[in-house]
């Protein structure tokens, strides 16, 4: 049976040319740790780190190398800065259409005496942004929000979020997980205060690596999370005070950043606005094929404008599960089936308990490969 992947919105497959040969040669070839040793082999590869936070930058129109953060993905990037920053008595808000990777963190510092304030979005997961105006208070620290939802691929618009965040002079942090690699993400106009990415998803790199871009004022309020080695001021107790050391507790992910290294490398090459327009393509392809079909709904924008290339679907005539079984038991079509970490999301686009089928597309998709999904669910649907 043919082997259809279209998860991408849980991790990328396959993954960017030359990532897996590129880690293999790390670990079969130069092997050491970073800012660990006195030799020139943990010099070279210092510097290819450092690479790899340059990479980070410019591609999210960046400004400084340092304030760059490795961590091991976006979950644990919303953690330092969610857990870092709120204390007892401040304010945070966040939006309806969140990942549990901001919604737990924010739980969390509600149970520490933090308090969250959700902002409503519509049925197709736009933020309203008037409502989200009026949740500000005198004691609102920060603002954490989602930028590509990973149910429905529904944009929030972050340059007017980031306006409204600049006015009222409270840090804004995105969470790029579903967007960085494939949209265009511009931490400058978006006016951040925090970028937090994975390396996994559409930046075509492996599993446990991940970022965050801090700005300068930010991280002199956040408190480190996690302590330990860094390979600096060894002679002190505390964590280093100065960045990326502040953060960067322990052994970094070395074959990690080397493999991102690559992908970025190849997200560099190719370019971003080519990658976008192919999954704006096959979304777009996918939706008119599933729209036609009875006791099949489309969640979220009618279209591929305004999306990334993740669609759900919510079946009437069957179990939602029992159509993700079939399509992977005799179509070989691999989808993600459920709540996917999101409740508040389900909440917001009514498609909570049952969840839905994620059919998430990326670069390597092809459009055989998804008309061939469409076929196979016609077939599936028509049985009922």
């Amino acid at each position: 049976m043919r082997k259809v992947y279209l998860d991408n919105g849980s991790t990328s497959f396959p993954k960017a040319p030359g990532v897996g040969e590129a880690m293999c040669d790390f670990i079969t070839n130069v092997g050491c740790n970073v800012g660990r040793g006195g030799y020139e082999t943990a010099y070279d590869l210092g510097e290819k780190v450092y690479e790899t936070r340059s990479r980070l930058c410019r591609l999210f129109h960046f400004d400084s190398e340092k304030n760059t953060v490795f961590t091991p993905s976006v979950t644990y990037s919303l953690n330092f800065i969610i857990g870092g920053l709120l204390r007892e008595g401040d304010h945070v808000i966040i939006s309806s259409m969140e990942h549990n990777a901001v919604a737990r963190p924010c739980e969390a510092a509600k149970a520490r005496g933090a308090e969250v304030s959700v902002a409503p979005c519509d049925r197709q997961g736009r933020l309203d942004l008037e409502a989200f105006s009026r949740l500000f208070q005198d004691n609102t620290a920060l603002v954490v929000m989602s930028h590509g939802s990973n149910i429905c691929g529904t944009l929030q618009d972050a340059e007017a979020i980031g306006r409204i965040c600049a006015e009222k002079a409270v840090p804004f942090v995105l969470d790029a997980a579903q967007t960085a690699g494939v949209v265009p993400v511009d931490f400058a106009r978006f006016q951040l205060s925090a970028l937090c990415v994975t390396g996994h998803k559409g930046l075509l790199g492996p599993q446990g690596i991940g970022a965050m871009l801090v700005t300068d004022e930010l991280a002199e309020k956040l408190s480190p999370v996690i302590s330990g080695g860094t390979g600096s001021a060894s002679h002190l107790l505390t964590m280093p005070d100065f960045m990326p050391d502040k953060f960067e507790a322990g052994t970094l992910n070395l074959p990690g950043i080397i493999g991102l290294n690559c992908a970025l490398q190849f997200i560099e090459e190719t370019g971003i606005d080519k990658i976008y327009a192919h999954e704006q393509k096959l979304t777009q392809f996918f939706i008119d094929q599933a729209e036609a079909l009875p006791g099949v709904r489309v969640v979220g924008l009618p279209g591929a404008e305004g999306r990334v290339g993740t669609v759900s679907l919510d079946f009437s005539s069957l179990d939602n599960a029992e159509a993700a079984y079939l399509l992977d038991a005799e179509y070989g079509i691999m989808t993600r089936c459920g709540l996917h970490c999101a409740p508040l999301a389900h909440q917001t686009l009514g498609t909570y308990p049952q969840g839905t089928v994620r059919f998430a597309f990326g670069y390597a998709t092809t459009e055989e490969e998804v008309q061939y999904a469409a076929e196979s669910i016609k077939q599936i649907v028509n049985r009922q």
